[in-house]
């Protein structure tokens, strides 16, 4: 198990990748993101994005899922959620075919005053494209267990 003190500032994490899928995309976008864009090629084809298009909220699902899918796959760690995420950008656009991959390094980490059994710590997350272009960056505070004593 993965704790507060075993976390380093600037350690880097490479948590995989996701292959980005057409019937995905529709279907994400069908309940919750319904824009043209990213509902009809055509539609799609007359933006600047032009063509099918992954909603941002959805590559933010899928970088969430090769992220526990990491830690369910190694060690897993003392997380215990997230108060939230800070300078969500969405760099370029996400397409059908893509394989992303996820990065993350841990630019802070500080122990709780109020809650000396709990830590949090700030990760910079970067997703890129199969081109190593970045599509989408964003920084998050995680809270996390101490390691128990005895």
């Amino acid at each position: 198990m993965i704790y507060f003190e075993d976390l380093e500032v600037g350690a880097e994490t490479y948590f995989g990748r996701y292959v980005v899928t057409r019937d995905e995309v529709l279907e994400f976008a069908r309940k919750y993101d319904p824009q043209p864009f990213h509902l009809s090629d055509e539609a799609a084809a007359r933006t600047h994005f032009g063509r099918l298009a992954a909603s941002g909220w959805h590559t933010c699902a899928m970088t969430m899922a090769t992220i526990i899918r990491h830690f369910s796959e190694t060690e897993p760690q003392a997380g215990l959620g997230s108060p939230g995420v800070d300078e969500l950008r969405w760099l370029k656009p996400v397409y059908p075919g893509d394989t992303l991959h996820v990065r993350g390094r841990i630019v802070e980490k500080t122990p709780s005053r109020s809650r000396p059994e709990i830590g949090s710590f700030r990760t910079e997350t970067t997703v890129t494209n199969q081109d190593e272009v970045p599509v989408m960056r964003f920084t998050s505070i995680v809270m996390i267990r101490r390691r128990p004593e005895g």
